[in-house]
């Protein structure tokens, strides 16, 4: 784990602060999206096809100051859409940085170069390049050739320039481990700090359904990215470092059984606090207080919902396994002695009998946007497309 110990510190007291308060529901991780607008097309999104008055649409610097201040969370991730494309991303990104937030800038890198003068180094600021292998599977995930070349540049002008550049590696059916593994053998070999893996969730926008992980798969695949993990350091090449707890890794291998904590790390957009979760946007809260308080919190996780029947990913699994982490050191330092294990049974996984039909209600917030901008006869800006590619 290559967090630095700066962060390390600052979040454990964070939660212990939390803890001494009583507070059982408190935030990690705040999603910051302020804008939608990508200039890539990438067929696993579920963003992309949102109609054009909504992708013209994103925060204000105060908006965003004023979401980071209510959440309270230590860290603050900034995606998209792509956040290089808001007209004022360099001003948002310094002021969370001036008060004292762990900022990481999740970016496609395809004008990271263009944009890079707007940021400075510092050690409560990141880069995280979405790659999602070798320049043949990254490409094709995001419908456009010449993807991955442009990223890999960006990430070594990055890297020279004295930034701490990591990278999110969203990994679909279709991943090989052997080329993932290659995959992170060449990406630590350049210098990158770390890497954040996770299976891709099935979001109900995304063009293109066939390519998502069930449960079973995400574990089997897991297991052998690890196993040759193991293999590659023993031949001599860098030891892969992960940006998360060792024992969500261990979740993704199938060897602990977890239940999600989406209040963990909530996500703040142009439609307000996205309920219940990143991944799913079923409706929609006016304040951060209201999402925490009035979300019925029982009715979502995999087993109670069918929208959570196959997710493993980090953003909710990710705030489970640091407090399981808290709550047990043990566990991690047996997994600091003998890593993941890759070889026997795995643990029972949860029971799917019992979980409720899924409600597709991703147009209703749309339709009530759509409304309000109507209505305001054109109040919003134009974004600055710069589009890249398109599917």
């Amino acid at each position: 784990m290559s967090v630095p110990l700066r962060q390390q510190f600052d979040v454990a007291l964070y939660i212990i602060k939390q803890r001494l308060k009583g507070n059982k529901r408190f935030p990690l991780v705040l999603m910051l999206e302020p804008l939608f607008r990508c200039n890539l097309a990438c067929q696993g999104c579920g963003k992309v096809d949102y109609p054009a008055e909504i992708l013209n649409q994103r925060m204000s610097v105060q908006e965003c100051l004023d979401a980071v201040d209510e959440c309270g969370a230590p860290i603050v991730s900034i995606p998209g859409g792509e956040p290089l494309l808001h007209h004022e991303i360099g001003e948002i990104v310094t002021r969370l940085i001036e008060k004292k937030k762990y900022v990481t800038l999740c970016t496609n890198a395809q004008i990271l170069e263009k944009k890079i003068h707007l940021f400075s180094p510092s050690p409560y600021f990141n880069f995280s390049v979405h790659l999602d292998g070798l320049k043949e599977e990254h490409d094709r995930a995001v419908c456009l050739d010449g993807a991955y070349e442009r990223a890999e540049a960006a990430i070594k002008t990055a890297l020279a320039k004295g930034f701490r550049v990591t990278i999110n590696c969203t990994l679909f059916n279709n991943a090989v481990p052997e080329r993932t593994a290659a995959f992170f053998d060449h990406m630590m070999a350049i210098g990158l700090e770390d890497i954040t893996v996770s299976p891709g969730y099935a979001y109900e926008r995304a063009a293109n359904q066939d390519h998502f992980l069930t449960r079973e798969a995400t574990k089997k695949m897991f297991r052998e990215l690890f196993r040759l993990g193991k293999k590659s350091m023993q031949a001599g090449r860098p030891k892969w470092r992960f940006s998360q707890s060792p024992l969500f890794m261990d979740f993704l291998a199938g060897n602990q059984t977890y239940t999600c904590t989406p209040w963990g790390i909530p996500a703040r957009n142009i439609f307000g606090w996205q309920r219940p979760c990143y991944l799913i946007g079923e409706s929609y809260a006016k304040s951060f207080r209201e999402l925490m308080d009035n979300t019925d919190w029982d009715q979502y996780g995999t087993g109670r919902y069918e929208k959570c029947a196959n997710c493993m990913v980090h953003c909710g699994y990710e705030p489970t396994a640091a407090d399981d982490a808290f709550a047990h050191p043990l566990k991690l330092l047996k997994l600091a002695l003998f890593g993941v294990r890759t070889e026997g049974p795995m643990v029972p996984d949860i029971d799917l009998s019992g979980q409720r039909p899924a409600d597709y209600a991703f147009s209703r917030h749309v339709e009530t946007t759509l409304e309000k901008i109507h209505a305001e006869k054109g109040c919003a800006d134009p974004a600055e497309t710069e589009i890249v590619g398109k599917a």
